[in-house]
């Protein structure tokens, strides 16, 4: 076998060879520079260093800001009330503040949030989906962000169409678009800091953990609706799409994780249907509704949500259905005359007839629980009446048994006596 040669042999090689190595290898290196540069130029660099530049760099400045425990917990409790504003906005006298401190959660404007879920899920899973799982689970992550461009010569397909002149007519909408850059850095940064320096000193540690890491936390959290909530958990109600529900992925965005049941009913004002679900923002959204700050609430209704969960249920017996031996169904079996059946019988075959099928018995004589002389005793003629009571009602679990011991449909049955 020629051996390839190493690093250390080029030297030793003749020159033209020496030529090729070094030229093979400058190859390889600028193909990867230049992949490099490609992927460099196709990201939206304003939103990667907001997404990822600036927490990172928060993160690492813990190192030299301790971490308060008010200040923990005043950036939790903002992050989520953030997320809220967020998940819970829409029509009802609440819209203006929800407006306003949902820009702090980063996610970026009403009129672009809406857009691009209502085209997630008229195109879900297609590439027309802004945050296709079909293109990966980086991709539906955070990639769809990160290399978002708006001109499609970039490589990147266009989002599909969708409906929202109900968007460009909303003049709290309009406004929170033109001031969205001022209302983040006020909602998301600003008033966090000062809220943990007036309250107890602590700006630093108020911009660097409840302003920059709880804002990058929350934005993780929404981001794994799109992903986690496609790739992994239950699909009581469809599976012809990728979205799942995840309880965990609930648990982080207050409730956004029932993603199979949002995406089958989408019109509903909950995701988490069954009352056990945690899902806070559908608590929160019914609580406005009975102080009037909340109307018309949407509900699919409930016959329809029953009946695709029956649906799906059915679906996931028919699947486990199939993993079982119910024997050959009776009009997929071979005809045996009555007169072949007896000559098999009285020539030793243990063969019986049950609810117009010959079954063999033969390895079951000596199991049967009311012991081998019932059996033996009915070898050779139909038993049908014995089985059903006649001498024993026989359980569930003995038909089901017996059906597997099928091998032939009779085609002709004497009188039963």
């Amino acid at each position: 076998m020629q051996q390839q040669p190493t690093r250390e042999s080029v030297g030793s090689l003749p020159s033209d060879k020496q030529g090729y190595v070094s030229e093979t290898n400058h190859s390889l290196s600028t193909t990867s520079k230049s992949s490099m540069v490609i992927v460099l130029r196709s990201l939206n660099w304003p939103k990667t260093i907001f997404l990822v530049g600036i927490p990172l760099a928060a993160t690492v400045s813990l190192h030299w800001v301790p971490l308060r425990k008010e200040t923990f917990w005043a950036g939790l409790i903002y992050a989520y009330l953030r997320a809220l504003a967020v998940t819970a906005g829409g029509q009802h006298p609440l819209k203006l503040v929800f407006a306003i401190i949902g820009a702090g959660a980063g996610q970026d404007t009403i009129k672009k949030w809406c857009r691009d879920h209502r085209a997630h899920h008229r195109y879900v899973d297609t590439d027309k989906d802004p945050y296709s799982m079909s293109k990966g689970f980086f991709h539906a992550h955070i990639g769809w962000v990160l290399f978002e461009k708006s001109d499609p010569a970039h490589g990147v397909l266009a989002t599909g169409r969708v409906d929202i002149s109900d968007l460009r007519s909303d003049p709290i909408v309009i406004w929170q678009r033109k001031h969205y850059l001022l209302l983040l850095f006020i909602a998301g940064y600003l008033a966090p800091t000062l809220f943990c320096g007036l309250m107890y000193g602590d700006y630093i540690g108020g911009f660097v953990f409840a302003g920059c890491i709880a804002t990058a936390l929350e934005q993780q959290g929404t981001f794994c609706v799109n992903s986690v909530a496609h790739w992994y958990g239950s699909q009581p109600y469809a599976t012809d799409k990728t979205p799942r529900d995840n309880p965990l992925t609930g648990l982080l965005t207050l409730g956004e994780g029932y993603h199979n049941f949002h995406h089958e009913f989408p019109i509903d004002y909950r995701n988490g249907v069954r009352w056990h679900d945690f899902d806070p923002t559908k608590w929160v959204i019914w609580l406005c509704s009975q102080f009037g700050l909340a109307t018309n609430l949407r509900r699919f209704p409930q016959n329809e949500i029953a009946k695709g969960r029956i649906q799906r249920k059915r679906e996931k017996l028919d699947e486990e259905s199939e993993k079982v031996d119910w024997g050959v169904p009776l009009e997929e079996l071979p005809v045996m005359e009555w007169e072949e059946f007896e000559q098999q019988a009285r020539t030793g075959c243990n063969l019986i007839v049950i609810r117009g099928a010959v079954h063999d018995v033969s390895a079951f004589v000596t199991e049967h629980p009311g012991g081998p002389a019932m059996i033996t005793g009915a070898i050779g003629k139909d038993a049908t009446e014995m089985f059903e009571g006649g001498v024993y009602g026989h359980s569930n679990a003995a038909s089901n048994l017996l059906d597997t011991m099928r091998i032939a449909a009779i085609k002709k049955t004497p009188h039963v006596e």
